[in-house]
């Protein structure tokens, strides 16, 4: 969805959409994915079998055995990254590679030692929507890196959300997410200062000409609301609710950030 949104931002402001670059950027992308997401199920079979949300994972209950899940990963990465090299351009394939090596060797290795796995792993999450964008042009400009930079802060807040929710879960699988390892205070005030930021990276994206003054209040006002959800757990007393609150807010700001990252190019 992300991806479809950067896509779609960067034709409108080149003035060209050509619909086969599309479908293949949209199709190698999940391609590479798809590999990111199976060779992680491998990785992480052993912590998976541990939390509650995952413990019906394939390999976890014996469905399918690890050199399957490894087979087919690797085939899935290597049609995906075929399709971006035949279709789209070389920043692309190189934003796509940079994701799946952050997902699967970066974000595998910290989110097991230290809170800061999180970080590490929302460059991954933010690589579909700039990789989107640089499809159409091939180059990694200052669009490109805001788009980076609001997936970024738009990650931090949602995954704290869910390891909020979810802590008990967590703390069993001995991931040191930032509740459990800073407290739950800590976790409000970072969650704020990442929104914060995100609203101040989507001005960004107004201040330099690359969407419309419509993207910009939009974004604002829905940022600080999300920011309002955030302090509000400053006096929450029940952070589990907390939590969830939050995470269905980010899912909402998401929705919202793709309808609107190309649109608002089309208006003021």
């Amino acid at each position: 969805m992300s991806g479809v949104a950067g896509f779609l931002l960067a034709a409108i402001n080149v003035g060209h959409f050509d619909f086969w670059r599309f479908v293949a950027f949209l199709t190698g992308m999940s391609l590479v994915i798809g590999c990111g997401c199976v060779l992680n199920n491998y990785i992480d079979r052993g912590i998976d079998s541990k939390m509650t949300r995952t413990r019906q994972r394939a390999l976890v209950t014996g469905h399918l055995k690890g050199w399957q899940a490894i087979t087919y990963g690797v085939v899935l990465g290597a049609l995906g990254f075929i399709i971006l090299m035949l279709d789209t351009n070389t920043a692309t394939v190189l934003l796509g590679a940079i994701g799946l090596f952050f997902y699967l060797v970066m974000y595998g290795f910290w989110k097991r030692h230290s809170p800061i796995g999180t970080v590490v792993g929302s460059v991954s999450g933010a690589v579909p929507i700039t990789a989107g964008y640089t499809a159409v042009g091939g180059q990694i400009d200052a669009g490109a890196v805001i788009l980076f930079l609001i997936m970024v802060c738009w990650q931090m807040p949602h995954f704290y959300a869910i390891a909020t929710y979810r802590l008990d879960e967590y703390r069993s699988a001995g991931i040191p997410v930032l509740p459990a390892k800073r407290g739950k205070r800590t976790t409000v005030l970072q969650s704020a200062v990442y929104i914060a930021a995100f609203i101040l990276a989507c001005t960004a994206l107004t201040l330099l000409n690359y969407n419309g003054v419509v993207f910009l209040l939009v974004m604002v006002c829905i940022g600080l609301l999300w920011l309002r959800k955030a302090l509000a757990g400053l006096v929450a007393t029940d952070y589990d609710a907390w939590g969830r609150q939050l995470f269905g807010w980010s899912l909402l700001v998401l929705l919202v950030l793709c309808a609107v990252l190309p649109l608002g190019a089309l208006l003021p």
